[in-house]
């Protein structure tokens, strides 16, 4: 397993080495199935009986078999082929990402000095739609972020920490939330009837990205954990 991060270089050339003796392995592989064939079907009609020889039509059905088996070994080659490459590129997108804050599915929020990022995913469009921001600490909803019509997609939200009703200070400014994780939820309608294909996105950021032929590219975040490139939702 190899670890990629911001000391470290995308593709090493021993990488490419290897990558390439094994596509010049798998076509070697091709090469010595349709030697052996061959060598088994020129066997065969050397030694076969005269009085009661191979019918054209046994002929044709086994280089028929030859080619169809030969077909499908170079399919799976360029497969596995087009499979390294996909794989290698993904790799290069996933690097250029570490250090950009991502929206990621969760229901958590970190709030530091009356700043916080969060956001919704609406698979379908809302007459209106409403974030509920709950504290951990109490238990109860303190602060509502009222979005208003939205259209189907990925929606960032920036939160000041004001709750509900605001309250303001001495010199009249509004007072925040204390800093601490809080929980929240999205309340999308349409036609008054609420939606059931709304998400809430969470904010993190891309420490790492580990890449390996099993388990393909991904990505880790120090809040959500190990995630796929298709878990995130939006790049900040």
């Amino acid at each position: 397993m190899t670890t990629i991060n911001t000391t470290g270089s995308p593709a090493k050339a021993s990488d490419l080495m290897s990558t390439m003796n094994a596509r010049k392995a798998e076509v070697d592989s091709v090469q010595a199935d349709t030697d052996k064939f061959m060598t088994l079907l020129v066997t065969q009609l050397k030694n076969q009986d005269p009085l009661n020889p191979l019918d054209n039509a046994q002929v044709t059905s086994q280089l028929a078999q030859l080619q169809t088996v030969t077909g499908v070994n170079k399919l799976n080659s360029t497969l596995e082929s087009l499979k390294s490459s996909y794989q290698s590129s993904e790799a290069m997108q996933a690097t250029n990402l570490i250090g950009h804050g991502v929206l990621v599915e969760g229901h958590q929020l970190g709030l530091n000095d009356g700043k916080a990022i969060l956001g919704v995913e609406l698979d379908s469009a809302a007459d209106k739609v409403q974030v509920l921001i709950t504290s951990t600490a109490t238990g109860k909803e303190v602060a509502t972020i009222e979005l208003g019509p939205q259209a189907a997609g990925v929606v960032p939200i920036a939160w000041d920490g004001v709750p509900d009703p605001t309250k303001v200070d001495a010199d009249g400014k509004p007072v925040t939330l204390p800093n601490g994780t809080y929980t929240y939820r999205v309340v999308a309608t349409r036609a008054g009837e609420e939606l059931k294909d709304a998400r809430t996105l969470s904010f993190d950021s891309v420490a790492s990205v580990t890449t390996n032929a099993k388990d393909g590219v991904k990505l880790n975040l120090p809040v959500k954990g190990v995630v796929t490139m298709a878990d995130i939702k939006q790049v900040l």
